[in-house]
């Protein structure tokens, strides 16, 4: 018997039921965190305050509560104050201790499982309370409710001391205050406020006439914003297209209820080609859509089409328009409150209740035909924009088969100008899209054959925010990108046929590499968002200056706000005895030599990178809408109220 046989035998013996642990209570919850709140990172720290500020919530739901309050303290913890009806403070039977510190400190305990406390809610799986109380090194909870202020506390998921009565009161609601753990957040335990800011209006968006408010009391940054929205949903719509060109005036609104299932719909059309289309199930934003969008979208199409039929807009032998057409240019937000939602996938990103889609449907399509009866003119406004659409994808789909026959949109053909790597393995592997040909060349040259490819595109794309479909398919450098990541393009689009796991932007340091980056940025953003949102997109940071003594260069220094202070520090240590360091800006890739491009911007090991992610859908849509639409003023605001003014010494 070989010596690893015997171990394997004896660590077999050794497996019995003493190695099977049982973990009790919320120790589970800090052993494995991630499971409970998606990571341990700064989404993770963010997540917390959103599990007690939806309690919060779902008082405000049930109709008791009308004002919430976020405080960020002096020493980064959180306090949440709501004027609901107060978590209970009786006995429960189960556990025999008060019902508020059955909530803290039992995992899948609350009041969203049926009982009668609340119809509908967001928390579904009652860990919520118990888990940031098992995450924080401590976390206290008063209670106002029948006139006395009930008060407990508790460290790291323990209680202190039994619940006890701390005075009298003439309010009622529910305050608790906690404070992250470091040992479990270990990257940061600060909170961003525009973070907490922008989901706190989307929640005052989506709760129409409900008062919440977020305050920053930390050193030298104290803030606060207050939000409140009597035109609910609308108010959202509006919001999203605040820079953009309508085609009427105020949103079109619709709410309906049906087996318990409340729909809420806004929606408005704008004069550009893209869609924004946000959907949120009891609060929760379902990034990735479900029942409840498809029921908008069936019932949109088949409304449209009809009102098109009968009012002799659409001829006979046309064909009707697609889905695609009549979205083209909507910003609009779903939101379905359901006593029982499912979600699919432990992120809850995904509504998946099938009755959901037929009451969806039902309620959006009366009350959308409805309007386009009442409102001729609008209606009419409509049907042009998805039949101007329609023309539009038809023109594409005909440059599109061209392009196939041409140049070849799959895998078989890529583009002649690209570099491709050897390796076939699409996580390991790199495409570097690179401005000009020049820094192009020392990129091929200099570059890890095996898992960097490189793409050189010349001079500055198409702006896709303001192109119809037929022209970003004519072309050339967007089509030779979409064909090197492999991806498709349009509904055919699939992110995980992505050639590349690393789509590294890199051009000059200047005016023109920077608005390069913009067109890309855009174009990637526009039509391969899901690539973006599985953080495969980079930018490079190649250095701006290099320090030479004689024909050696010692040190590179990146760009950034200190830029200057890190060069003259640089010159400083190298000016040792008779050498004098001299200092090389580069100003484009074009400027250094391969080893130095690969030593400074593309070797694994030594190089910077940006990752770029979107957080907030609507404000990056804003934003691009903002600097690459059609209308000039709001663009010119923003450069007037962010620009700096030199003044030239002539």
């Amino acid at each position: 018997m070989t010596e690893e046989n015997k171990n394997l035998a004896e660590l077999a013996k050794e497996y019995d039921a003493s190695q099977i642990q049982v973990l009790e209570g919320l120790e589970a919850v800090r052993m494995r965190p991630g499971m409970y709140i998606g990571s341990t990172s700064k989404e993770g720290l963010h997540h917390l305050v959103w599990e007690i500020v939806d309690n919060s919530i779902d008082e405000a739901l049930a109709g008791f509560a009308t004002h919430i309050e976020v405080f960020i303290e002096k020493d980064d913890s959180i306090t949440v104050v709501d004027d609901g009806r107060g978590i209970p403070v009786d006995i429960q039977e189960k556990t025999g201790r008060p019902a508020v510190e059955t909530v803290f400190t039992v995992l899948h305990a609350g009041g969203k499982f049926g009982g009668g406390g609340y119809k509908v809610s967001g928390g579904l799986h009652g860990v919520g309370s118990s888990v940031v109380n098992a995450l924080s090194t401590q976390l206290d909870v008063s209670v106002h409710r029948n006139g006395k202020i009930h008060y407990q506390e508790y460290r790291r998921g323990h209680v202190v001391s039994d619940l006890a009565v701390i005075g009298d009161t003439d309010r009622h609601g529910t305050t608790v205050h906690f404070t992250p753990d470091p040992e479990i957040f270990t990257e940061t335990t600060v909170f961003d406020f525009d973070k907490l800011a922008k989901r706190i209006q989307e929640l005052a968006f989506l709760n129409r006439g409900l008062r919440i408010s977020i305050t920053d009391k930390r050193e030298g940054i104290e803030q606060e914003k207050h939000y409140h929205y009597e035109g609910g949903i609308s108010s959202y719509v509006e919001f999203i297209n605040e820079n953009k060109e309508v085609i009427f005036e105020n949103p079109i609104y619709t709410d309906g209820e049906l087996d318990g299932i409340s729909v809420e719909v806004a929606m408005q059309y704008t004069t550009g080609y893209h869609e924004t289309v946000m959907s949120f199930a009891n609060n929760i934003h379902t990034h990735e859509g479900g029942t409840h969008e498809q029921g908008f979208r069936t019932a949109l199409t088949r409304v449209i089409n009809d009102y098109a039929r009968q009012n002799k807009l659409l001829k006979e032998k046309d064909d009707n328009l697609t889905g695609e057409d009549v979205r083209e240019g909507l910003t609009a937000v779903i939101s379905v409150k359901h006593p029982n939602p499912q979600f699919e996938g432990q992120t809850k990103t995904k509504l998946g209740n099938s009755e959901v889609v037929k009451i969806t449907n039902r309620l959006f399509s009366e009350a959308f035909s409805r309007f386009l009866l009442e409102n001729p003119q609008i209606a009419k406004k409509i049907v042009e924009k998805g039949i101007l659409a329609s023309k539009a994808r038809i023109a594409a789909k005909r440059a599109r088969e061209v392009t196939r026959k041409k140049s070849g949109l799959e895998i078989s053909n890529l583009p002649g100008k690209l570099a491709d790597c050897s390796s076939n393995d699409a996580t390991m592997n790199e495409l570097f899209i690179v401005e000009g040909d020049s820094a192009g060349g020392s990129a091929k040259s200099g570059r890890d054959r095996e898992h960097q490819a490189i793409l050189p595109i010349r001079g500055k794309i198409l702006n896709v925010e303001k192109a119809s479909m037929d022209k970003i398919l004519a072309n050339e450098e967007i089509r030779s990108l979409f064909t090197a990541m492999g991806t498709g393009f349009g509904a055919e689009f699939d992110v995980s046929k992505a050639r590349y796991h690393k789509l590294v932007i890199m051009t000059d340091a200047d005016v023109d590499g920077a608005h390069i980056r913009t067109l890309l940025l855009t174009l990637i953003y526009r039509f391969m968002r899901p690539v973006l949102e599985a953080g495969y997109v980079y930018i490079a940071q190649p250095p701006i200056y290099g320090v030479k003594v004689g024909s050696e260069i010692k040190e590179y220094i990146q760009p950034g706000a200190n830029q200057e202070i890190e060069l003259q520090e640089a010159m400083a240590r190298h000016s040792v005895g008779r050498s004098k360091p001299t200092v090389q800006r580069y100003k484009g890739l074009g400027e250094m030599d391969d080893h130095q491009l690969w030593e400074t911007t593309m070797d694994p090991e030594n190089r910077l990178m940006a990752r770029v992610s979107v957080d907030d859908a609507a404000e990056a849509d804003k934003i691009f809408d903002m600097l690459m639409g059609d209308r000039v003023e709001p663009r010119r605001e923003f450069i007037e109220e962010n620009a700096v003014y030199s003044t030239l010494d002539i």
